[in-house]
């Protein structure tokens, strides 16, 4: 098959992750249009929210020079970020809820200045907006990914793969976001992936190491789950009904029961369920 970037298949640590929750959960958040607008659905919460703006403020300075990266409090940049999702538009139905998680954001930031570690040292940018490459051309299909953090190893000419962590709660064991954001690396840019952490920036001062996968074996795991993906939607299995927690917020997005607050910058319609019955109350201590 030729390669076609817009009729490819694409998938990304989140979209598989859907397709691995649930079937209907990857159709109701990367297939379905409302008949009305065509444009897909995103469900916005508190936790999402706050999620986005650490990133972003992140994201920003790993773009400027090592002796200028903390010239400017990142709290004072976190302000401006979260503007974007104050309110109903960050899946926030009061100012006190809001309150609370606009604090948690800042208590990373202020981690991270006071203990910034890899963060002052050079870091790698793949320019790309997306990075993307083609895991399979002979079978169209695209991976691609967001990677948080790249510091640059200069001793050695390697990389350290840094993923930020917003909520509480672990990796899981067989998560497929390491084997994805080694691929990207790998296929991206000359230099090797010699190093993988997860920071953990609400629990710990410093990155926590973790085991790289194999490129051969993580090649096979994300090619297998995508062609999985790719059969599933030629045959049309992917929109059936199916009783999965996860798929109940869109589910009652669909019937009515949500709130549309925003279109966002990539043309999705963004909605908020009442006393954000999308949020999972629980949490890991």
């Amino acid at each position: 098959m030729a390669t076609d970037k817009y009729s490819a298949l694409w998938v990304s640590h989140s979209s598989i992750q859907d397709y691995l929750t649930s079937p209907r959960l990857y159709y109701l958040k990367n297939m379905y249009r409302t008949p009305e607008t065509n444009r897909k659905i995103r469900i916005m919460s508190p936790a999402l929210a706050l999620g986005l703006s650490v990133h972003e403020v992140l994201e920003d300075i790993s773009t400027l020079p090592v002796d200028t990266r903390f010239n400017e409090s990142l709290i004072a940049k976190f302000d401006e970020v979260w503007k974007k999702v104050s309110g109903k538009k960050g899946g926030f139905l009061s100012p006190d809820v809001e309150q609370q998680y606009k604090e948690r954001g800042k208590a990373m930031l202020r981690r991270v200045m006071e203990n910034p570690g890899p963060l002052k040292n050079k870091a790698v940018k793949i320019q790309m907006d997306l990075p993307y490459y083609y895991i399979s051309e002979e079978e169209n299909i695209i991976l691609c990914g967001k990677l948080d953090w790249l510091e640059y190893l200069e001793e050695k000419d390697e990389l350290n793969i840094i993923d930020f962590k917003t909520s509480k709660r672990e990796e899981r064991d067989g998560s497929l976001q390491l084997p994805i954001y080694t691929l990207l690396v790998h296929n991206l840019q000359k230099r090797k992936a010699s190093k993988a952490s997860y920071w953990y920036l609400e629990l710990e001062d410093a990155p926590r190491e973790a085991v790289l996968p194999d490129l051969e074996g993580a090649r096979d795991k994300v090619l297998k789950v995508a062609r999985q993906i790719n059969t599933a939607r030629k045959l049309g299995k992917l929109g059936k009904p199916e009783e999965h927690p996860a798929t109940i917020p869109y589910e009652r997005i669909l019937k009515g029961e949500g709130e549309l607050v925003h279109i966002d910058d990539f043309n999705q319609e963004i909605y908020i369920l009442p006393e954000n019955s999308n949020e999972d109350k629980s949490e890991i201590l």
